[in-house]
């Protein structure tokens, strides 16, 4: 039994937002109230003046890289990365060596998950060997535990399939998440086609290339009713798209990545690879109007697309570097420092995008996302105020751009299933 007293709690499903105690028992929250250490006297004091106490955090978006390029993370390391910056619970990606697109590499992800002090959880493949031809088994994939389906890495040509699959989506009631970029419009991916791509000499990618797909998938989610993700948007124009997706009825939500919040192209004079991601790192325009999605809540979802890669992998030519930053362990930061700090979100709002919402899209709001009697005992503990330099992480990987940054917002305690997931 843990007592948190004296923490800022904030639940962005209630609005509640005050200065009061939270205690957990069992694995769930059974109390918030004031005054509470005489209630219960034999639970464990944990101190949380002047933190926020909030629900832990959810990514729907990580790689894992396990199994098959384990060199680069596993779900260990990768877990230990998540529940440093916060996060309780996790969706691993399935572009993974077999991908899950079988129940076998399925359960082994999820076994190896409940090996780890947080929720791993696993999307499955769209598309047998993400090759966008032929649909997966969704229902038997699902009965055997995948969170949602997605080709992540791979963007889906075929538009009767993409149909095909939101129709399956609807009557399984999962949700499918779209990695949104036309490989026909790009020639070196990773940078942004425009001033930078040609400093360089190369082609790049245009926004043109995610814009066309966000279209045809909002459109299809419109017609067919199935809720969506549009992962890691990155283009203005694709975040007014959703905007008029979701105006017309659609079941879209859309995720955007800390680093597309808090850099823009030029990110990549200063840092060369460390700042080459798919999809690219866009012009200011672009990230202001990212900031604007966030702010009026057309982005609904902060996802970290935590990509780990080695070293040697990231020390290679600009346009033979793999593409993809880690992020689990800066998060959180970045949230508070580049939006709360900058007045482009309120606090309970942060934990909106990055609790709640999360929560929402993959059906997890009964227990986890918000603060109530009863909910999962999933939180997190931070300092807002805490000023800390990027430079060591849990995971395998140190592929950040944020190396040498200082940042507000440093984690205190993860709290996973009201046990001690991480302690600073």
């Amino acid at each position: 039994m843990l007592l948190l007293q004296n923490g800022r709690v904030i639940d962005p499903k209630s609005g509640l937002d005050q200065v009061m105690d939270l205690v957990t028992g069992d694995g769930k929250i059974l109390e918030l109230g004031n005054d509470l250490k005489e209630k219960y006297p034999d639970a464990r004091v944990i101190d949380a003046t002047g933190l926020v106490v909030a629900p832990g955090l959810i990514d729907v978006h990580v790689h894992f890289r396990d199994p098959g390029l384990t060199y680069k993370e596993d779900i260990h390391t990768g877990a230990a990365a998540a529940a440093a910056g916060g996060f309780t619970t996790v969706v691993c990606m399935a572009n993974t060596k077999p991908p899950v697109d079988n129940v076998e590499t399925l359960e082994y992800v999820l076994a190896e998950g409940k090996k780890t002090p947080i929720n791993v959880l696993s999307a499955a493949n769209i598309t047998v060997g993400m090759k966008g031809e032929v649909l997966t088994d969704m229902e038997l994939l699902k009965a055997h535990g995948a969170a949602g389906f997605t080709d992540d890495g791979i963007p889906l040509k075929d538009s009767a399939l993409v149909k095909k699959a939101m129709d399956e989506a609807v009557r399984l009631n999962v949700p499918l998440s779209f990695h949104e970029e036309d490989p026909s419009l790009i020639t070196n991916n990773g940078i942004n086609r425009g001033a930078v791509s040609e400093h360089f000499g190369i082609g790049g990618s245009p926004a043109a290339a995610e814009d066309v797909l966000v279209a045809r998938d909002c459109m299809l989610a419109l017609h067919t009713g199935a809720l969506i993700d549009i992962q890691h948007i990155s283009s203005g124009h694709s975040v007014r798209m959703v905007e008029l997706a979701k105006q017309l009825g659609a079941h879209v939500m859309a995720e955007v990545t800390p680093h597309h919040f808090s850099l823009d192209e030029t990110a990549v004079l200063k840092h060369g690879t460390l700042a080459k991601m798919n999809p690219p790192l866009r012009t200011l325009e672009d990230k202001q109007e990212i900031l604007r999605g966030l702010k009026e809540g057309v982005i609904d979802i902060i996802a970290t697309d935590h990509a780990p890669h080695s070293a040697e992998e990231k020390a290679k030519p600009l346009t033979e570097a793999p593409s993809g930053i880690i992020g689990l362990e800066t998060a959180l930061a970045l949230g508070v420092t580049n939006l709360v700090r900058e007045e482009v979100l309120t606090m309970p709002q942060l934990m909106e995008k990055m609790s709640l919402n999360p929560a929402i899209l993959y059906h997890l709001e009964g227990n986890k996302g918000h603060l109530s009697t009863g909910a999962d005992a999933d939180l997190v503990l931070f300092d807002p105020n805490e000023k800390w330099t990027v430079k060591e992480f849990k995971s395998k990987a140190t592929n950040s751009p944020f190396i040498g940054e200082e940042l507000y917002g440093k984690v205190k305690y993860t709290i996973c299933g009201g046990k001690i997931a991480y302690q600073d």
